[in-house]
């Protein structure tokens, strides 16, 4: 059986980019649990944010963390909230190995202003405060990966590397 690796993180610290490389290089597949869930539901996030809420949204992607948990030799990139709930992290540990993506709250701003109106968790008067807000919120959570890579100042492919490095002994091919 070939692990997962599960990348964790809040938005914009890199998880979809690095994913899709780090499955390139790996020869895994590549799943986003935000993908999974537009497609499974034919919705988009932003939509079932404004139209059922945070509560529903997070039912969801508990039940796409659960199905996609389960399949085998895939880089995970999850949404920013899914370590918030004990139960996706102690399933995702289960078959995979944590990988947590951090920036600072200046570089994550530069970078989900690149794609405004695609994060809900976003739409307030002042978005810094709230990153900062929320990143203090889940700085806990993310502490549960066994690797933590900083993708502030560092580009796509030597994050990459970084974790690559990292998780060689982790699944045993050191």
């Amino acid at each position: 059986m070939v692990k997962n690796i599960v990348l964790l993180g809040f938005m914009g610290t890199g998880k979809s980019i690095i994913g899709r490389r780090l499955a390139v290089e790996l020869k895994y597949q590549f799943i986003d649990t935000d993908h999974f869930i537009e497609k499974r539901t034919q919705r988009r996030i932003p939509d079932i944010f404004s139209e059922d809420g945070e509560t529903y949204f997070r039912a969801l992607e508990a039940e796409a963390v659960s199905v996609v948990a389960r399949w085998n030799g895939y880089v995970i990139a999850t949404g920013g909230g899914v370590p918030l709930n004990k139960a996706n992290v102690e399933v995702l540990k289960g078959n995979g190995i944590l990988v947590a993506l951090s920036a600072r709250p200046e570089v994550i701003l530069r970078r989900v202003q690149r794609r405004s109106g695609q994060r809900p968790l976003l739409n307030n008067p002042d978005p810094r405060a709230e990153i900062e807000k929320l990143l203090s919120q889940r700085e806990a959570s993310y502490r549960c990966a066994e690797i933590q890579v900083d993708t502030s100042d560092i580009p796509v492919e030597k994050s990459v590397n970084l974790i690559i490095d990292q998780i060689k002994p982790l699944l045993g091919t050191a």
